[in-house]
């Protein structure tokens, strides 16, 4: 009866998997490519006018014998802070971002601004603007994409199913379609996420272990965006990297995130809900700090070969390869919860209460070897130091908004 039952449940994975995958091909091939003149970072600057052509490849400008990318959801958190980095080092970089509003957008636009001070042009627009897309190529010869631009959050899914589909798998093949297309073709860095590790009990995570059991429809659409970049790769010779990121955590991160708007609550005094398993097992997470991502996603583009492909047209084997990049030290949510009480000065209004079926899962763990290998990859930021870092950057930003506010 188990066999058959075990059996059953595999059916039904696969079921939704594919179903997931289809309706995403379908999305894309209807709605990729949204009206192109509409696309503005400045009202006075229409994409595709000679000033907007100067902006960008002055933006794209690199040091001699440094990479130029094309770094997508360059608002977000992990995205501006890759930027920012790859900036730093002199690399040529462009961002590209639609500033959606599934969290605040003004820090969004904050993020864009200190990357625009820093010369990098963040260019407001959609991945599923082939047009827009295409442009880019036309005037760069981007030698990498680091692709991050994605709808987050798990149980955000269960509102708004349709922006999975369009951002994760839509977006990501439109983005795999200007690559290929392109000539030279870039080598792709792009955001998978632990997220597809699912149901899996074995721990620590491994790169090897099964992934066929998504608990949740964001978590369905990184393991389906992982299999269409090993299509791209083997049709159309593109080297692509996927990064399986674990709970990143630090300054500017999304107000989304349990540890951002556990900081907030407590500052307000109002309850926040701390979720346990059976027998009171607290949920844990391999919490990341943002500075040990960034320095992943440079090690991946720095060891990405190039794409083989020209044209559109496969001319040998590329490089495909997924990494995780996590902490490897998994931490209860209850002790998150007592590092931010010392630092904010503030006891919490806790509501302990059971894990609802809403896509969480109980515990993330990774194993780091695979990243540790191939480019040198050790985390060394510890969760009491990186929260004090974070509720730092918190109670600056925060204050000085509160300050604009009441000057205005």
């Amino acid at each position: 009866m188990d066999k058959h039952r075990s059996r059953w449940t595999y059916s039904i994975t696969k079921l939704i998997f594919w179903t997931t995958l289809f309706a995403g091909t379908i999305l894309f091939i209807c709605f990729h490519s949204p009206p192109s003149d509409s696309q503005s970072i400045h009202p006075n600057m229409k994409w595709g006018s000679p000033q907007w052509d100067k902006r960008v490849k002055s933006s794209a400008r690199s040091r001699s014998g440094h990479i130029t990318v094309l770094v997508t959801g360059a608002a977000g958190f992990v995205g501006s802070h890759v930027s920012a980095a790859l900036k730093r080092r002199g690399d040529g970089v462009v961002g590209l971002d639609n500033f959606n509003s599934y969290y605040d957008p003004s820090l969004k636009r904050a993020r864009q601004k200190l990357l625009e001070r820093n010369g990098i042009f963040v260019i407001e627009g959609d991945i599923n603007d082939s047009h827009l897309l295409k442009k880019l190529f036309d005037i760069v010869s981007f030698t990498h994409v680091m692709h991050l631009a994605a709808q987050a959050g798990v149980r955000y899914a269960m509102k708004n199913p349709g922006s999975y589909i369009h951002s994760n798998i839509a977006g990501l093949v439109s983005v795999f379609e200007a690559c290929k297309s392109a000539n030279p073709q870039p080598a792709i860095v792009w955001a998978s996420s632990s997220s597809v590790y699912g149901l899996n009990s074995k721990v620590p995570f491994s790169e090897k272990d099964r992934t066929d059991q998504p608990a949740s429809l964001y978590a369905a659409t990184k393991k389906a965006g992982e299999e269409i970049a090993h299509t791209y790769n083997h049709i159309y010779g593109l080297s692509i990297t996927g990064l399986r990121f674990f709970t990143v955590y630090g300054p500017w991160g999304r107000p989304d995130m349990a540890y951002f708007f556990f900081t907030k609550n407590i500052l307000k005094g109002k309850s926040i809900n701390v979720f346990e398993g059976s027998n009171n097992k607290s949920v844990a997470r391999d919490f990341t700090y943002i500075d040990d991502i960034v320095k992943g996603c440079l090690g991946a583009l720095d060891t990405a070969e190039k794409s083989t492909g020209s044209g559109g047209k496969k001319k040998g084997n590329a490089q495909l390869r997924v990494f995780n990049l996590g902490n490897t030290s998994p931490v209860p949510v209850t002790k998150l919860v007592s590092i931010l009480e010392k630092l904010l000065k503030v006891k919490a209004k806790k509501n302990v209460l059971p894990l609802p079926r809403n896509g969480d899962v109980m515990f993330t763990h990774a194993n780091i070897s695979y990243a540790q290998k191939e480019f040198g990859y050790k985390p060394t930021t510890d969760l009491q130091m990186g929260l004090h870092k974070f509720v730092n950057w918190y109670l600056d930003y925060y204050s000085i908004s509160e300050k604009k506010k009441s000057f205005w």
